[in-house]
């Protein structure tokens, strides 16, 4: 498969819309399951899958193993466990509007800290781009109440979100600045599984997972496997070859597409939004788009088409 830039952007929304389908299932995955216990469950099932993959496509090399076994595990913690624990315990106290857009900053503090490990500013078209696109998305998750005067509370979920959203950060950047000579898929393997490690021991220690486990419903158990497949094992594994392809600060500004996928999928549910919020997917796209430079390039295609 030949690895364009095109191809960086189509793997990069299909992670992004396997995220926002989570959004959904986790619902069905919580009704029964302790938010630690759940996430243990999902990368359960997402390591096997992710390295019976690896060991398919390129095999386990104990030696990307030795070289990056310290960056694997700190960034398992941070990326996997601190932004999937994060986010379901924040979701606790906080307002789910609030929470989502939190996450949407993510893009914001990667490019900011890229910006800081490369000494070098952001372009401003990609400033633009994340700005335009943070506002779509803020009109999508609030309905328009927060442009229009809406007050946002600060609880401890917030908080709470908004380190996970700043670990989901350093995980996007770290793995192409702290991982060396290492495929996105050796990447996304270890990195899930030293996070699941990490996460079984929390589990413990504030939950008691057997217990949970054996008395959850087969409706959760289920949602843990669509979520652990779907929503982990390939959602991680598009990501990552996105970012080896196009850099951390470029595809960053994706994730904004989470909350516009949760919002499709709802539409397909039968709730149907409300005219601030369709405005609000408009400007989304428009903001990615030219944060990408992918306006400039029709542009300049249409340019290029008129002369000849």
């Amino acid at each position: 498969m030949r690895t364009t830039p095109q191809l960086a952007i189509v793997l990069t929304l299909i992670a992004t819309f396997l995220w926002g389908s989570n959004f959904q299932v986790t619902k069905f995955a919580l009704t029964s399951l302790p938010p630690w216990t759940a996430s243990v469950e999902r990368f359960f099932y997402a390591v096997i899958c992710i390295f019976i993959f690896l060991a398919w496509k390129e095999g386990i090399r104990s030696k990307v193993l030795k070289q990056n076994w310290w960056a694997f595990i700190v960034l398992g913690a941070i990326g996997v466990a601190g932004f999937n624990g994060a986010f379901f315990v924040g979701l606790q106290s906080s307002n789910p509007v609030t929470a989502a857009l939190i996450v949407a900053t993510t893009p914001i503090s990667a490019n900011i800290l890229e910006a800081i490990i490369n000494r070098r500013l952001p372009g401003l078209m990609r400033v633009v781009g994340m700005a335009i696109s943070l506002l779509g998305v803020a009109l999508v998750i609030t309905n328009g109440e927060l442009i229009w005067g809406g007050a946002v509370q600060v609880v401890a979920g917030d908080i709470i979100i908004f380190m996970g959203s700043l670990g989901w950060s350093i995980y996007t950047v770290g793995t192409r600045v702290f991982v060396k000579n290492a495929t996105p898929l050796a990447t996304t393997s270890w990195t899930m599984f030293f996070g699941a490690i990490i996460l079984v021991f929390i589990a413990i220690f504030v939950e008691s997972p057997v217990t949970a486990l054996s008395s959850a419903t087969f409706e959760s158990h289920l949602a843990c496997l669509y979520i652990g497949i779907g929503g982990s094992t390939v959602a991680y594994l598009f990501w990552n070859m996105g970012v080896a392809i196009r850099g951390a600060g470029k595809m960053a500004v994706f994730f904004n597409f989470v909350p516009i996928f949760a919002l499709i999928i709802q539409i397909m549910r039968g709730n149907i939004p409300s005219l601030p919020q369709m405005i609000g997917v408009v400007i989304t796209i428009v903001g990615v788009f030219l944060g990408q430079g992918i306006l400039g390039d029709v542009r300049f295609m249409i340019i290029d088409k008129n002369k000849n």
